[in-house]
């Protein structure tokens, strides 16, 4: 069976990240998003893979190029207009051959077995899409289920039940879901899918969606399946903070493996692994699961605490300590530092003393602005989001919840409140 990757779009909500890269090609784990939905495809057996591309697409291509080193065939096609995800997945027709494939989006995190678990349970002829159920579900399509499903009982992890969709409800308002089941956004579509593309209508959006296009299969008595997963197969990257999720996630599905150097001194202990060339110092702590990419070099005398993921050619100081975050490529964090539950971008520069909180004082949730709007990310602890190439000063304090944009300097001693936009100089008045 072949796919069909949407990895198109411009990734908005994820700046200051998706205005150097496309949000598919934000690392967690040591890989872009892109290549792990791409090596759970290879693993489920799939061997051709069509990517949509629009947005930075030579970031994409350049990357993966044929697929050759991942071991399964890539193609593409570029996304003239960014009219929805029906008009993406109509890419795929002539690709297709006239066969069954999966289609699903390029900002997810999937598990070893979910793929499997969706291809065994698809009925040949049908549509098939996957679900999981929420307590709020309203930030997703909502699919109304024929049935009490609620009731279905999963016997062994990954075997999921069958039922007939009956409709969906494309991102309802809050209160307004007409179930608890999500729609994921994993399919397997037969080849008539792209007759009812033909005949969607744009959305209040003015874009096409493709469940837009199911709604019409389901109207005109073509059958549409649902396969139930849990939430342990998927997770949702839509916003900044899913990816210390989707990290966390990647890295517990890891081996460890030690092709740097060791010294004397340093302590790993659970699952943690240093590719070739990264050299780790006398007097480091290291608590997995932690990965730690080419030619990086680290302490001495630091904490490497879990689930942090470190990029090629990072330099970590004397006396730092990073914990449950994802530092990119070329990033120089200097003595005396704390980073906690961050996203640090490629080749910043964090003067030492630089801390990132990530706890508020009165205990709630830290909330972080989105495009205007300030959101609740539902996260005790969460420290800040600095985007590529941004530098701090020494002794500079980030408060949980910051953003700091592409190639903004903070000078010493700041503390910085609020999100900083792209190409700014924050210094106290």
């Amino acid at each position: 069976m072949k796919a069909v990757i949407l990895a198109a779009g411009k990734g908005i909500r994820f700046k200051p990240f998706s205005l150097t890269k496309p949000k598919p090609m934000i690392p967690i784990g040591g890989k872009p998003l892109l290549e792990w939905i791409l090596i759970r495809l290879r693993e489920a057996g799939v061997n051709e893979v069509l990517i949509v591309t629009h947005y930075l697409e030579d970031l994409i291509r350049e990357y993966f190029r044929d697929g050759e080193k991942l071991g399964i065939k890539i193609e593409y096609s570029r996304q003239e207009a960014l009219k929805g995800t029906a008009d993406a997945f109509a890419l795929m027709e002539p690709f297709s051959h006239d066969e069954e494939f999966i289609g699903l989006y390029g900002d997810c995190y999937l598990s070893e077995r979910t793929i499997e678990t969706v291809m065994r349970n698809h009925e040949e002829g049908s549509a098939t899409l996957t679900i999981l159920e929420m307590d709020d579900p309203s930030n997703y399509g909502v699919v109304k289920l024929r049935g009490d499903v609620v009731t279905g009982i999963v016997e062994k992890p990954g075997i999921c039940n069958l039922d007939v969709v009956t409709g969906i409800v494309e991102k309802p308002g809050i209160g307004e879901s007409a179930s608890h089941y999500a729609n994921v956004g994993l399919y397997i579509f037969p080849p008539e899918i792209f007759r009812w593309i033909r005949d969607t209508k744009p959305s209040k959006r003015g874009e096409y969606e493709i469940t837009d296009s199911i709604e019409l299969m389901v109207k005109n008595d073509s059958t549409v399946r649902a396969v139930k997963i849990t939430d342990d197969m998927w997770i949702d990257v839509g916003l900044p903070w899913n990816l210390l999720d989707a990290n966390m996630r990647a890295l517990t599905s890891m081996k460890s493996v030690v092709e740097g150097e060791v010294e004397e001194g340093a302590h790993l202990s659970g699952m943690v692994k240093v590719e070739r060339g990264s050299r780790i110092r006398s007097g480091a702590y290291i608590e997995g699961p932690v990965f730690i990419g080419k030619d990086c070099d680290i302490g001495p005398n630091c904490y490497i605490r879990p689930h942090t993921s470190i990029g090629a050619k990072v330099r970590i100081g004397n006396a730092c300590e990073i914990k449950n975050s994802i530092i990119m490529d070329g990033t120089n964090i200097s003595h005396l530092s704390y980073i906690g539950d961050s996203v640090i971008g490629e080749r910043c520069n964090l003067g030492a003393g630089t801390i990132t909180a990530n706890l508020r004082f009165d205990k709630k949730t830290v909330k972080v602005e989105i495009e205007g709007r300030i959101l609740d990310s539902k996260k005790g602890k969460l420290g800040a989001f600095i985007g590529d190439e941004a530098q701090t000063g020494v002794n500079v304090s980030i408060m949980p919840g910051v953003k700091i944009g592409y190639k903004s300097w903070i000078a010493p001693g700041v503390t910085v409140y609020g999100s900083v936009p792209e190409n700014t100089f924050l210094k106290t008045s």
